[in-house]
């Protein structure tokens, strides 16, 4: 903007040296008082602030601020602190920044060249320039080795209309007003225009102003502390304004200018201790599929409490699927168990029923106990494990979190443990935003529970006991539903096997489940012959439904009957001998 061009000329006239009348005048203010002024005209009109700035202008130039200055301009500097409620201190610097106002950084050494005085004899006036801000006529910027100020516009805009400068009290706003303003002064304090306690001071008259709205109610309701309070401010306006929603942590670091309050809210954070999410209002924010603890964003219970007024998106199902298998895309399949097992997995998809769920989790917390659902399903290949997951999910409406144990496994030093702690701030994030809590699945978690390496040296030893020492901990202070499975049980960490609630072990079908299972993935064989193929051969589920898809291709591709009892044969002989195949090596 080129403010020359904006400012009404009679500030240009004042301030560039036209010649001026003088004579003695009385001024009546509306309080009543009287005061003695130097008439400054233009004609015969009276004088105006801006007259009387002129003045105090041309005659502090090399004035050294001795006595003989002060007494000079006297009345001058008295009219301009009657009308402003100021002091004449501040009169005198106020007026020098407006003599310099095209400047947007004026500093002491300005001040020192027009008025010839030392830093020493000018340091007692630059408090008065801490009132001057504080009132909104100047705007200093603390972001170089010394301050510098500049006039705000509406100041300006106020002495050519011979005006109090007032800041806006910005009232009756609506909720999109409101944020943008909020932004306003978050880009002030960035740009070191605002010191912290001006910030929460000016977010706090700005709330006040407008606290009909519901988004000011809300905030009032969560009885933050002034400090938290300006964290969820900033990335609540970051996310409805730029819809950030990865707010690293240097980026709230700049909102506070002292080293110890920061240092103490930023291990607040880190540890998760912080009242914002303990509250569900703040979690760590996603990157790649992973919470990254270094940076935050609002979680789904904070904006649908704080957004209501706005037109913002917020029930994004895709997002909130994000990573997740729903419970829907997961077709349903008829299982066969033993006795025992059968009773097992029956109890369990009673207890992850939603109601029974939620009354026996705030059961244990009300008692004390961990929240948690660990369960661990172990047994051969081919046996059901996964798939039962799967029905669990589908029959209690869960959707899935599958951990990718690759994937965490990162060949660089250092990153598998971020990942790992990573992995479950996501799935911490997923249970607040979903309503009804996922099952987070390490399947073929073998790698990860087997037993921990005692006086570990290598460095991949000592990850993968660091790895499982993290997940130990995870488990322990687990608000959610763990299922991992597993083939090789007796290589499990004993520490493992004390944290997993339930325990169900798969074992092969029996001669008659096997019966089952073939008539159910073939329908068109008779009973008779899956009698015979269930007593002949000793497979799991796996492996009779391997058989079964192989005999659908044959059928497709050379016409063979589906119930061809002498071609299943071959198949299951084929698949047992893939199964006995001598290992090579040693």
């Amino acid at each position: 903007m080129n403010i020359e061009k904006d400012i009404h000329p009679s500030i240009l006239a004042a301030l560039n040296g036209q010649q001026y009348e003088t004579n003695e005048t009385q001024v009546t203010f509306d309080d009543g008082e009287t005061l003695n002024v130097e008439r400054f005209t233009f004609g015969d009109h009276e004088p105006t602030l801006l007259d009387a700035i002129k003045v105090i202008i041309e005659r502090s130039e090399n004035c050294e601020l001795s006595n003989e200055f002060f007494l000079e301009a006297e009345e001058a500097l008295n009219y301009v602190s009657k009308r402003l409620s100021i002091t004449n201190e501040q009169s005198l610097m106020l007026s020098l920044v407006i003599s310099d106002f095209a400047n947007q950084h004026i500093d002491v050494t300005d001040f020192g060249r027009y008025l010839r005085c030392t830093p020493i004899t000018l340091l007692p006036f630059l408090k008065e320039m801490d009132v001057l801000e504080e009132r909104g006529y100047i705007v200093c910027n603390r972001g170089c080795n010394r301050p510098s100020y500049r006039i705000p516009y509406y100041v300006l805009e106020a002495l050519n209309n011979n005006e109090v400068p007032e800041m806006n009290q910005l009232a009756g706003l609506t909720c999109e007003e409101l944020i943008n303003e909020l932004d306003k002064i978050f880009d002030q304090r960035s740009e070191h225009e605002l010191t912290c306690d001006g910030m929460i001071k000016r977010t706090r008259s700005l709330l006040n102003s407008n606290n009909e709205l519901h988004f000011v109610e809300q905030l009032d309701s969560y009885g933050l502390n002034a400090n938290d309070r300006i964290v969820l401010l900033y990335i609540a306006c970051q996310f409805v304004i730029l819809r950030d929603e990865h707010i690293v942590m240097h980026q709230l670091g700049r909102l506070f200018d002292s080293r110890s309050l920061w240092s103490n809210l930023r291990q607040q954070l880190l540890n998760e201790k912080n009242r914002l999410q303990q509250l569900g209002l703040i979690e760590f924010a996603h990157d790649g599929g992973f919470g990254d603890r270094n940076a935050f964003c609002l979680t789904m219970t904070a904006k649908r409490a704080l957004f209501t007024e706005l037109n913002i998106n917020i029930a994004n199902n895709d997002q909130q699927r994000r990573g997740l298998q729903h419970y829907d895309d997961i077709a349903a399949r008829q299982l066969f168990y033993d006795e025992a097992t059968s009773r097992q997995v029956e109890e369990l998809t009673g207890l992850l029923d939603e109601d029974n769920y939620q009354q026996i989790r705030q059961r244990l917390q009300d008692k004390g106990f961990r929240c948690g659902f660990t369960c661990l399903f172990y047994g051969t290949p081919g046996t059901g494990k996964t798939e039962t997951v799967l029905q669990l999910a589908r029959q209690t409406g869960r959707d899935i979190m599958q951990v990718n144990v690759s994937e965490i496994k990162s060949k660089w030093v250092g990153d598998s443990e971020k990942n790992i702690k990573a992995l479950f701030d996501d799935y911490r994030c997923k249970v607040r935003e979903c309503e009804v809590t996922p099952i987070l699945l390490f399947n073929e978690a073998d790698a990860i529970i087997n037993r921990r390496q005692e006086m570990a040296e290598r460095g991949v030893d000592k990850m993968e006991n660091s790895i499982q020492n993290i997940i130990l901990q995870e488990m322990e202070t687990l608000d959610g539903i763990l299922i991992a499975t597993t083939n090789l049980e007796q290589n499990m960490d004993k520490a493992f096997e004390r944290r997993f609630l339930y325990k169900i072990k798969f074992n092969k079908p029996s001669v008659e489940a096997r019966q089952h299972i073939w008539q159910t993935m073939i329908p068109s064989l008779s009973a008779d012959a899956a009698s015979q193929l269930a007593t002949r051969y000793d497979f799991s589920g796996g492996q009779i439904e391997n058989i079964a898809r192989h005999h659908a291709i044959d059928s497709i591709l050379h016409g063979t009957k589906a119930d061809d009892l002498q071609t299943l044969i071959t198949h299951c002989d084929q698949e047992r001998l893939e199964k006995q195949r001598p290992r090579i090596g040693f």
